[in-house]
């Protein structure tokens, strides 16, 4: 008996039980996504999602937490446990809330931790297709000649300062009327109630191409694979804007680097497949896939690009 009690402590000794994080993921995880289903974000997170599940080996189960411009999914992660199971698919007005908000009950930079910013997409200049409007530059100079008689619609925090960096840009006044949710934001520009919008590219497209919207200009600095035919607002006279949306995979800090690590390659592998960059680019976004570092970085420079667009604007959440 003492001799097998020996000898197993020397096989232990010798094998020594590989740590939770080598063995990660030990059950299914959870995606926490900022907005209802049927978006961009919704959409873009499930095809990720389905990719991880497939190289982790574990289901990776979307949970839709919409609500406070993103800050109640940002809670719900940075107060988990850190292990790699609860993960939070980060967008732009997470870095947005950090300046908008005067209290937070979490802390983005510092409760959280970047794993890898997974894609990005432009907003889109739509106008009512009884505007005579028909190029970025036209619609600068009917907006010049009726100052204040253009309303844009906003639909969140994005979309708002999106259009306000578009107005600030060209040195026009365009008053925004806010909505809730792009749903009825672009529903009010099909009316007529506002003459024009600055909504996600995947929302607009189908509008475009049917012609019940007139597209002017896409927002990133590369023309958009969703509608190539859309010149970029800076290469049509407004030189050097951009905005876009973006999207990645963050989890509580205090997660172990190794999980960390793994999550990261995991999902740029799933970004560079063929199949998965095609349903991506169906959805207006376009892969990236980068470091940690990287991530951090690319938060830091989001946030301070609008929290001074925040600042200037005096904007508050309603």
């Amino acid at each position: 008996m003492e001799y097998r009690f020996c000898l197993t402590t020397l096989v232990c000794a010798l094998y020594p039980i590989a740590p939770v994080h080598a063995q990660y993921p030990t059950k299914a995880i959870r995606l926490i996504v900022p907005t209802a289903p049927g978006g961009v974000a919704d959409i873009s997170a499930r095809i990720v999602g389905q990719g991880l599940s497939e190289s982790l080996g574990k289901p990776v189960m979307v949970d839709n937490r919409a609500g406070a411009s993103g800050n109640i999914s940002a809670e719900i992660v940075a107060k988990s446990t850190p292990d790699g199971h609860t993960l939070l698919w980060g967008f732009i007005g997470h870095a947005i809330n950090v300046t908008l908000y005067d209290k937070l009950n979490y802390d983005f930079v510092r409760d959280l931790a970047p794993v890898s910013l997974a894609l990005s997409g432009p907003f889109v200049v739509v106008v009512h297709p009884a505007l005579p409007a028909k190029s970025i530059k036209e619609l600068v100079a009917l907006a010049t000649s009726r100052p204040n008689q253009l309303d844009f619609a906003s639909s969140a925090s994005a979309s708002y300062l999106v259009g306000l960096l578009f107005t600030q840009t060209a040195g026009i006044k365009m008053p925004h009327v806010p909505y809730k949710g792009a749903g009825p934001a672009l529903t009010a520009l099909l009316g007529g109630e506002v003459q024009v919008a600055f909504p996600a590219i995947s929302g607009a497209i189908p509008f475009i191409k049917s012609g019940r919207l007139r597209g002017l200009g896409v927002t990133s600095m590369q023309r958009s694979s969703a509608a190539p035919e859309l010149s970029t607002v800076s290469e049509a006279g407004l030189k050097g804007y951009e905005a876009t949306t973006w999207y990645g995979l963050m989890t509580p800090t205090g997660t172990p680097r190794e999980i960390i690590s793994r999550l990261q390659e995991e999902t740029v592998k799933v970004l560079r497949r063929p199949d998965v960059k095609e349903r991506l680019a169906a959805a207006g976004a376009d892969p990236i896939g980068s470091t940690s570092e990287e991530f951090a970085a690319y938060n830091r420079s989001e946030i301070e690009k609008w929290g001074k667009l925040v600042k200037a604007s005096g904007a508050h959440p309603d």
